[in-house]
């Protein structure tokens, strides 16, 4: 559980500190990064954490249906994210407004996708992820590192200072392990049965199909992929299914 802390808190730091740096994406090969990332993170669904869902539902159909919430709940957050969790970078030009309290609106809707998040990483057999959480945790973290990243953008141009943005970046990085050990109490002390975890699990694995797959084709504009995006997206999912095998 401790690496899986220090990858979810050390992941989210990384990228926002990044941006405070790098205000600028050009500066950084931003669009091969979110490649990568989006590739990992829609290939360790598709190969762990789908087929490790419905093999431990009792009613795969069900778990059907909640994956598809989950999918449609992620672009309800969106309302609120600004599109932040799957890297949507704020424009840096002057010539555009902020709605009022973007910045806890962010907070609140990047933290609640983060909570969730973290539950998925219990140490729990009755958590379907169990048998290999190591490479979801790695997972969880690429997907934060542009998420971060993103987010830190938006609120350094919506803040005139970068005490507030700092700030939120600290809470937003608590938040998943934060779910992760409500979720490991809530187990332990029985208070989440394995439908509880099954629903959970099915939320996020919905929400991960959503945000991999939005990565993957914001990063490839016009739909027009150069054979370097190509290279790293099969990167990506070659690092996925090696990190399945070996972990």
């Amino acid at each position: 559980m401790i690496i899986n802390l220090i990858i979810l808190i050390g992941s989210a730091l990384i990228g926002g500190l990044v941006s405070v740096k790098y205000t600028n994406k050009k500066e950084i090969n931003y669009s091969l990064i979110l490649a990568f990332s989006g590739a990992y993170l829609f290939s360790i669904t598709i190969i762990h954490l789908l087929p490790e869902l419905f093999s431990s539902s009792p009613n795969a159909g069900m778990s059907g249906l909640f994956v598809l919430a989950g999918f449609f709940l992620q672009q309800i957050l969106e309302f609120f994210t600004a599109g932040a969790e799957h890297g949507h970078v704020h424009p840096t030009d002057h010539h555009h407004s902020h709605k009022a309290g973007l910045g806890i609106s962010l907070l609140i809707g990047l933290s609640v996708h983060a909570l969730l998040e973290g539950s998925l990483l219990t140490q729990a057999e009755a958590n379907p992820a169990h048998t290999n959480n190591l490479a979801v945790a790695i997972g969880i973290g690429l997907h934060k590192l542009p998420a971060a990243f993103a987010m830190m953008t938006i609120l350094l141009c919506y803040y005139k200072t970068k005490a507030k943005p700092i700030l939120f970046l600290v809470l937003f990085a608590l938040a998943s392990p934060v779910g992760l050990l409500l979720s490991q109490y809530a187990i332990e002390a029985q208070v989440f049965t394995q439908d509880t975890i099954n629903i959970l699990f099915a939320l996020v694995s919905g929400s991960f199909l959503y945000i991999s797959t939005t990565i993957v084709f914001e990063s490839t504009p016009s739909h027009h992929i150069k054979l370097s995006k190509l290279l790293v997206l099969l990167l990506g999912a070659g690092v996925a299914v090696l990190a399945e095998m070996v972990m």
